[in-house]
């Protein structure tokens, strides 16, 4: 298909990431991570804003209501009607120069985020789950920026992208009880140039990756093939969410970078419906 992407006209910070649609509430949620700031877009084109307080770096539904955050210390409850927010459960205390990054909620409710360091340390972070329960667990260690989390239509493949690998790996999924194994790598980027960041699933089981100094969102079919290209008019694109009432229009979000001196989110017909974006059920 011909993609046209549209710039969004709102104000979508200088580092916005992970777009998750609400469709409860009828629009978009992204964060600007390094502004502690979440963005809300809804069907009239009004924008809402909150404060997280201190780097938030992916957010998602909450069943009772409100958001779940990611932000540097933990996982944290976002109360839309206050603004206020409280910690839901700490992560690396020992470790204050990480911060976490990009997650995402499985069926069952469970929230899957990792960690990286501010600079980018080898090795420094680690990818988690927050159990509705508020029990944290260690998924995957020794992790250098934790990113794009997502499942196939059946939930039996778990994706995920640690950058600096430049390609995205795929576990076997254990939907009842949230356990991962058998780590094997599912795409391997084409270019040195770019890096994978965020990504998203749709109902045929392709994944949509956003490249990191790329220009572009990927899709690769469930055998892991590349076969469409999303250009993008910002160098660093971030993460890539599907949204509307059919599930069939996609969001992608942009940091500032060569040629932008802000971050942006566009949007655009897929032509294939995503997988909706589950929330946290704690």
């Amino acid at each position: 298909m011909a993609w046209t992407l549209e710039r969004v006209p709102v104000a979508a910070g200088t580092l916005p990431e992970g777009p998750h649609w609400d469709a409860a509430a009828g629009g978009v949620y992204w964060v600007d991570i390094s502004a502690g700031r979440v963005h809300f877009l809804d069907g009239s084109g009004e924008q809402r804003t909150w404060e997280a307080g201190q780097p938030v770096g992916a957010v998602a539904g909450r069943a009772g209501g409100g958001l779940v955050l990611a932000v540097r210390d933990g996982f944290a409850a976002l109360d839309l009607a206050t603004g206020q927010t409280s910690a839901l459960a700490g992560v690396e205390p020992d470790r204050p120069d990480n911060r976490m990054n990009d997650g995402a909620c499985d069926r069952a409710g469970r929230f899957f985020a990792g960690t990286k360091a501010e600079d980018d340390a080898p090795g420094a972070g680690a990818l988690y789950r927050l159990d509705p329960d508020h029990v944290v667990t260690l998924i995957v260690a020794d992790v250098t920026i934790s990113n794009g989390i997502g499942w196939s239509p059946d939930e039996q493949l778990m994706y995920y992208v640690d950058s600096p690998t430049r390609r995205v790996d795929v576990f076997d999924y254990d939907p009842a009880g949230g356990a991962i194994g058998g780590r094997r790598p599912f795409a391997r980027l084409p270019s040195a140039d770019a890096m994978p960041d965020g990504l998203a699933v749709d109902a045929e089981g392709g994944v949509w990756v956003a490249l990191w100094g790329g220009s572009a969102v990927h899709r690769y079919d469930a055998a892991g093939r590349l076969d469409q290209v999303v250009e993008v008019p910002h160098v660093n694109v971030t993460s890539c969410a599907f949204g509307g009432p059919g599930l069939d229009l996609l969001y992608v979000t942009a940091a500032a970078g060569p040629g932008a001196a802000e971050g942006a989110l566009y949007l655009g017909p897929a032509g294939v419906a995503g997988l909706p974006a589950y929330p946290f059920r704690g």
